[in-house]
């Protein structure tokens, strides 16, 4: 029987579907509780609509892999950020033509707040910085909209959380 961290792992995100649950950093822990299968998970947002979803998806495929009696729990705290995103997942989002979120650089201390713009994002397609924020909200509350100057093409963004 396949491990069932292994069968978690590989289940797709409901809203970005190129990426697993684990590429996208959201799939905590797997493990087995006596006859028991649980599955912790972390939302992108408290809000996230997908949840409900990533969840049955998680249960189901489970089930399939022969383990019966199957858990998922949700896990707030600490709070999902995108660096959590796999060096894979964000491979995956650029070839999707969906600009993954950039690092965030190594934090101590209290964040400075800064007035000054925000970075350009990189086209997936070309790599040209010279793009332009279209909409703030894409399909889904954690991506953005954005149009390339050079090749004129639009993606999506995952915002960096």
């Amino acid at each position: 029987m396949v491990s069932a961290y292994a069968v978690a792992a590989a289940v797709a995100d409901p809203e970005l579907p190129q990426l697993t649950l684990e590429d996208l950093g959201i799939l905590r822990e797997v493990h087995e509780d006596g006859g028991t299968v649980v599955a912790t998970i972390t939302p992108t947002y408290s809000g996230c609509p997908a949840m409900r979803e990533i969840s049955a998806d998680l249960t189901h495929r489970l089930q399939q892999a022969g383990y019966r009696d199957v858990q998922v729990r949700t896990q707030l705290s600490p709070a999902w950020t995108s660096d959590w995103i796999t060096d894979g997942g964000r491979a995956k989002l650029a070839e999707a033509g969906i600009a993954p979120p950039q690092a965030a650089a190594p934090r101590t201390g209290p964040i400075p707040l800064t007035l000054t713009a925000r970075p350009r994002i990189a086209c997936p397609r070309c790599g040209s910085v010279r793009t332009t924020e279209t909409a703030r909200f894409s399909g889904t509350a954690c991506k953005s909209l954005h149009r390339c100057d050079d090749c004129q093409e639009p993606f999506e963004h995952v915002k960096a959380i």
